[in-house]
């Protein structure tokens, strides 16, 4: 189901016929690079949180991991992961196919700089087995309730 909400919010900027749905898994970085075909770096993994102001998701690169200190410094709160169930109910996708398309009021989305170094990264569309090929441009542009390029990973 959450697939198909992807591609009816990408049919807007007609961009539904490039969400890729694929035959195997692609619920992790290291699934989702061997199904593109791709380094996991490229692989725009969305994380979500809760802060004092709701939920948010930060798009980051696929090998990297959040800096607590950074976090802390940008949103003014220890990082806490969503459950696997708050996921699904305040975001409106289920774990493996979370990214910022499609998603419920109220979750901000913010997008880690990590990604600013590849030409294209490759976030997951809705499900566990899709994804969608954007610049760094596209994704800020599609992101929605995109609030800001933050800097709070590291590379792993």
């Amino acid at each position: 189901m959450s697939i198909a909400n992807v591609r009816e919010y990408f049919r807007q900027y007609n961009k539904e016929n490039d969400v890729i749905e694929f035959e195997t898994s692609s619920a992790t970085v290291e699934l989702a690079a061997k199904a593109v075909g791709t380094e996991e770096a490229r692989i725009a993994k969305t994380l979500s949180f809760m802060t004092s102001e709701g939920p948010i998701l930060i798009v980051t690169a696929g090998d990297t991991k959040i800096d607590n200190k950074s976090y802390k410094a940008q949103f003014s709160c220890k990082a806490k992961m969503l459950t696997m169930e708050e996921v699904e109910n305040l975001v409106g996708h289920k774990v493996g196919g979370v990214c910022p398309f499609a998603i419920k009021d109220g979750v901000d989305v913010y997008l880690d700089n990590s990604m600013k170094r590849f030409e294209s990264v490759f976030p997951a569309a809705g499900s566990s087995n899709s994804a969608i090929e954007l610049t760094c441009e596209e994704l800020e542009k599609f992101s929605q309730n995109f609030k800001c390029w933050v800097d709070v990973c590291v590379v792993r």
